[in-house]
């Protein structure tokens, strides 16, 4: 079994999303393993995207993740990884499979309603950033 991390952003939240966006990757057979809801700190999401910083987006991306609540969840199945970035679709909407959350809800790119992990190692990452308080024997 896979780990890996998936957000539902902002506009997720404020679009009335999560419960239609959880139950697909459940319906997928992805078992939910923790979740919350926070508004994130600057600090972590600087972190968490810490691979685009220096970017021209990276600003307004962090100014975006921050502007409400998320929903953040850790995800276990069978190549959890990349079914969630499957069911999640690409970025921009108008490319993305219509079947894919950003395909059926996606409006722009730059507010792109979900985030998952793109590596195993990055999910550890990500994991640890947005469940601090669950250890590494718990999760690895």
């Amino acid at each position: 079994m896979e780990r890996t991390l998936a957000l539902i952003k902002p506009d997720g939240f404020q679009r009335g999303l999560i419960g239609e966006i959880i139950s697909l990757y459940e319906k997928k057979g992805l078992k939910v393993t923790a979740l919350k809801m926070a508004k994130p700190e600057i600090n972590m999401v600087e972190e968490h995207y810490m691979e685009h910083k220096g970017r021209p987006y990276y600003k307004s991306l962090i100014k975006y993740i921050t502007e409400d609540n998320i929903i953040a969840m850790i995800l276990e199945g069978e190549n959890a990884v990349e079914v969630v970035r499957k069911i999640n679709g690409v970025t921009n909407p108008l490319e993305a499979d219509l079947g894919s959350i950003r395909g059926r809800f996606g409006l722009s790119k730059e507010r792109n309603l979900v985030h998952g992990s793109d590596s195993k190692e990055n999910a550890l990452r990500e994991i640890s950033i947005w469940f601090p308080e669950l250890t590494s024997e718990n999760y690895q």
